[in-house]
Order: C-alpha cells, then structure tokens, then sequence
C-alpha cells in the first residue's frame, strides 16, 4: 500500500515548509541574461554539474549572442566551444540544430510553450519546464532532475521512477504556487545534505519524518539523468 494522497499531501507541505526555512531565496545556480543564454545553458547542464557549465558559458556567451549565431557555426566548432562538458560532441549538435530552429520558425526567439520548446533539439520536458519558469515566468509544471527523483522517493512523496510520472504525483500534492520553489529547495537539500550515497541524516532537517532515514530501504537514484 502507497501512503494515501491526503498523508502525502500533509507530509509535502511539512517538507516545503522545513526547506525554507533552511534555503529562504531558493533560486536557479546556472547563469544566463537571456532566455537564449538560458536555454543553451540547460541544454548543457544535462549531466554535468552547473558550475562546469557556468564555467564554460562564461567564454561562450560572449561569442555567442544570437539563434543565427548557433545557426551558423558548425558542429564541430560548437564542440569544440564547449569542451568539458559531459557528451559535448553531441550538445554541439543540438546547440547548431536549436539556432537554426529558432532562426526559421520562431524569427530567432526562445518560444514560451512546452510544445514548441519540446519540438527542438535536445530539449525534454524537464529542459522546457526551466526555460517556461525561468526564463518567460509560466510555470507549467514541475522540474524533475535526479535530486528531486532521489528525495521525493526517498521521503515517500512518490513510489514512481520515471521524471513524467514522479512529476504528476508532485504536482498532485503540492500547490501551484510552489512548484518552482519545490524544485530548487529539493536540489539545494540534495547538494546539501540528502546526497545520492550516505547522505547526513544525523543533520538532516527533515529527519524525523523521513521514512528513508527510520530505517527503510534507502532510495539510490545516483545514475539518473540530469536536467
């Protein structure tokens, strides 16, 4: 038997509200000014680690200011742009395929929709969800990267594996409103303290009413994908 939706409802609302308090301004860790920046920027962050990402887009940024500038380099070029990060030879591919896409049917711009964003190259809906929140302030959904698979699973939030369905559970019980905030408090948790491997429950805030840490079987989502 699952934990009924009203005790994981409750058990969500205590969970948002101890985070909070522990990460008052939970907010995005990748840099960007724009939503292109933004989009290019999350692209390459699936996994890899955001402060490699910023490191590389610190350089690339400044060469790269457009959609036809994407358009318009190569991919081996772009490849090169961004190596280090994780699977670059094949970022390069979707960074050229998104610049031409947004050249010739969105005159260059990062669309607001999920179905647009969806349709581009290397963009799931998790990437979508960041770019829609982040970047034109519609919140659609919830972003479900390994952090927030591993601790929604681990606090019994959701029984599901896969982002689409562990997604749907969230946002069953946690109100609109803090969807955005939800992923961020759960990330920073994640960086923090409830790591993939021997996390600190000892300094957990959300120890006691953790299931995970009162001795059931852990949850180890360490090789899921990133966002």
């Amino acid at each position: 038997m699952g934990t009924p939706l009203s005790s994981r409802e409750a058990q969500a609302a205590e969970v948002v509200d101890r985070l909070y308090e522990q990460y008052p301004e939970p907010e995005i860790s990748l840099d960007f000014s724009n939503r292109l920046e933004l989009l290019v920027a999350v692209v390459l962050s699936a996994q890899c680690t955001d402060e490699r990402v910023n490191e590389v887009t610190a350089e690339l940024f400044e060469e790269y200011r457009s959609a036809e500038d994407y358009a318009e380099a190569s991919e081996e070029q772009l490849a090169e742009d961004i190596y280090g990060i994780t699977f670059h030879n094949n970022k390069g591919g979707y960074l050229k395929g998104i610049g031409e896409m947004l050249v010739e049917e969105h005159d260059g711009e990062v669309p607001d929709t999920m179905s647009a964003l969806t349709d581009l190259p290397g963009v799931g809906r998790k990437t979508a969800n960041v770019v829609l929140q982040h970047g034109h302030e519609v919140v659609e959904g919830i972003v479900v990267d390994t952090h927030v698979q591993r601790i929604s699973r681990r606090l019994g939030l959701t029984e599901e594996e896969r982002p689409e369905t562990i997604e749907q559970d969230l946002m069953d019980i946690v109100p609109e409103e803090e969807w955005r905030d939800l992923t961020h408090l759960l990330i920073s948790h994640g960086r923090e303290t409830c790591t993939a491997r021997n996390p600190s429950c000892a300094d957990c805030t959300l120890a006691d009413i953790c299931p995970s840490e009162k001795g059931d079987a852990d949850v180890d989502l360490a090789s899921g994908e990133a966002w």
